[in-house]
């Protein structure tokens, strides 16, 4: 997928919102970048997208959170992986990856192998505010690219 330019954190917010509406129950979303990225920010407009229960803060200390749904929907896992040391630390969360939509910061190269089929979100940021968003879709839920309908 080509480089979506994100120029405030509200843009990186709305494009949360659209994301969710390409997400279901089962989808895992790795999200990589530098420390301040927006990956957080990021996460909180898939939760305000698929209307769960906030608010949506950076899970780094607690590892995970769980918020529900007010819509009927899938909850949102928000998983931290930055002070995990592996998949073994990761296995031990107990992650509910088929009936939430589970999204995992700092989650590259330790959760891969949790779900075949993934979106990986790279995130960017140069000197300003602007950053930069790369989305790419990986195994057979993620082949014909639902998600450029959305963005």
């Amino acid at each position: 997928m080509k480089p979506i330019p994100v120029p405030t954190d509200e843009a990186m917010r709305e494009l949360g919102r659209r994301l969710a509406g390409a997400l279901r129950a089962g989808d895992l979303v790795v999200l990589s970048g530098p420390l301040g990225a927006g990956k957080t920010t990021l996460t909180q407009g898939l939760g305000e997208g698929l209307k769960v229960r906030g608010p949506i803060t950076s899970p780094t200390f607690v590892i995970a959170r769980v918020h529900p749904s007010l819509a009927g929907g899938p909850p949102l896992v928000h998983a931290d992986a930055y002070r995990l040391g592996g998949l073994d630390e990761v296995d031990d969360l107990d992650l509910d990856l088929q009936d939430a939509v589970t999204v995992v910061e700092w989650g590259e190269g330790l959760v891969e192998e949790l779900s075949e089929d993934r979106l990986e979100v790279t995130i960017e940021r140069g000197d300003s505010e602007e950053r930069t968003v790369r989305i790419a879709g990986v195994g057979a839920r993620w082949m014909d690219s639902p998600i450029d309908h959305v963005l």
